[in-house]
């Protein structure tokens, strides 16, 4: 469908990228005026060279926003005390960060009174999703304007060597050339990889792609001991064991911490298929060094604390609220229901678990609570404590009368009785 809107005051939601800044010099073209905005979630980005950048292609305007301690505190500190893990592999780095850079977004599009918000999220992708859902629930009545979805954008760029090409004759320098045409995105969570030659899965994602993480088979002889401490199943505090030094207690701090000390150990690297909200299978490859400490560490608590059946309605709660998150339904009614029904769960989860990294895996060491349902002296096997062993005898019987019936069931049928 072609372009219908009137021109006018666009904020761009720019990377400095090379999507976004072909997009950027061909809203200019298309007679906009184009304000980018710029999140800081934590990338390793040269913002004044991506500012001077913009500027440059034609931006009338930049903004830079640090909005590094709001993603930890309001959307990172909860996905992990929610345990937050999508189809049992992705701990949703780029899924958490789309709401918090769409905050922002919206904010500066009011502020600067524009009547569009545009982004570089292909029509293919999850992020479209993410990005407008967050900002339609946000501004209900804002406009978005997403070239890979416009006829006249689609058919002069097939891909990303058609923006390659296109940069190459506006001058336009982007940290991409035609021998490592892969997509990267970063922020405190993690860094994903995909497209390009990570298309076909059934090649190995290439030597030196990862930024983030040591290889695991490189990492240090040396294991390294952490202590986490938990509040109400947010992360409170950390300690290293091996290498001492101060606590950490500043979220923002904590997370940058770990992702160090994980990244040196090889911990959290990731290469799955996983299955798009829009209905595509698509290969991913993460590195997620600090969140996978934090989720082992976590689960292990959470397990320790929690009561059986609670855990187990709140481990489906976890998983509807990782769809949700995934499918860009952050700031909707059924994940703000989840989101508080699960920070019910969590009022029991302090304590601390100390975990050991090596060569690409965490293990937990240890745990202490409280808090905890762990009765030590009920469980002993040298004494009996409260429990009394023949209790078990009719527990076990009880049981047993539906796999006797079934196995009744069974006989009647092999024997022509039914």
């Amino acid at each position: 469908m072609e372009m219908n809107v009137s021109k006018g005051t666009v904020v761009l939601a720019y990377s400095g990228g090379l999507d976004t800044s072909c997009i950027l010099a061909w809203l200019i073209e298309q007679g906009y005026n184009v304000i980018t905005y710029m999140a800081n979630i934590g990338q390793e980005e040269d913002f004044e060279a991506a500012k001077k950048k913009a500027l440059t292609i034609g931006a009338s305007k930049v903004v830079i926003d640090d909005v590094r301690a709001q993603f930890v505190k309001d959307f990172i500190w909860p996905a992990v005390s929610a345990g937050l893990i999508y189809e049992s592999r992705y701990l949703l780095g780029t899924s958490l960060a789309r709401p918090c850079i769409s905050q922002g977004l919206v904010h500066v599009a009011q502020q600067e009174k524009a009547q569009l918000i545009s982004h570089g999220a292909t029509g293919k992708g999850n992020d479209q999703i993410r990005f407008e859902l967050s900002c339609y629930a946000l501004w209900p009545q804002v406009k978005v304007l997403a070239p890979w979805r416009i006829e006249s954008f689609t058919k002069r760029f097939q891909g990303r060597q058609d923006l390659i090409q296109y940069a190459e004759s506006h001058g336009i320098p982007v940290p991409v050339t035609p021998k490592k045409p892969w997509s990267m995105d970063a922020n405190l969570m993690h860094i994903s990889y995909e497209s390009g030659v990570l298309e076909d899965p059934a090649k190995p994602a290439p030597d030196g792609i990862f930024h983030l993480t040591a290889d695991p088979q490189h990492a240090p002889e040396k294991p390294c001991k952490l202590q986490i401490n938990f509040e109400h199943g947010m992360p409170l505090s950390l300690k290293n064991l091996t290498e001492g030094g101060p606590v950490e207690t500043d979220p923002l701090q904590m997370l940058t911490t770990l992702n160090q000390i994980g990244g040196r150990h090889g911990v959290g690297r990731t290469d799955i298929v996983e299955n798009r909200f829009i209905g595509l299978k698509s290969r991913g490859v993460y590195e997620t060094p600090g969140g996978t400490i934090l989720h082992v560490a976590h689960t292990d608590l959470e397990t320790f604390c929690l009561d059986r059946e609670v855990l187990r309605l709140k481990t489906f709660l976890r998983d509807k609220m990782a769809d949700y998150v995934y499918n860009g339904f952050w700031f909707s009614p059924e994940c703000e229901f989840v989101r508080e029904s699960i920070a019910l769960s969590q009022r029991y989860v302090t304590g601390w678990v100390q975990v050991e990294l090596y060569k690409g895996s965490v293990r937990v060491l240890a745990r202490n609570s409280p808090t905890t349902l762990y009765n030590q002296n009920l469980v002993s096997m040298d004494q009996h404590g409260d429990f009394q062993p023949n209790d078990a005898t009719g527990f076990i019987n009880t049981h047993a009368i539906r796999l006797r019936e079934f196995q009744r069931f069974k006989t009647q049928l092999e024997e022509g009785q039914v």
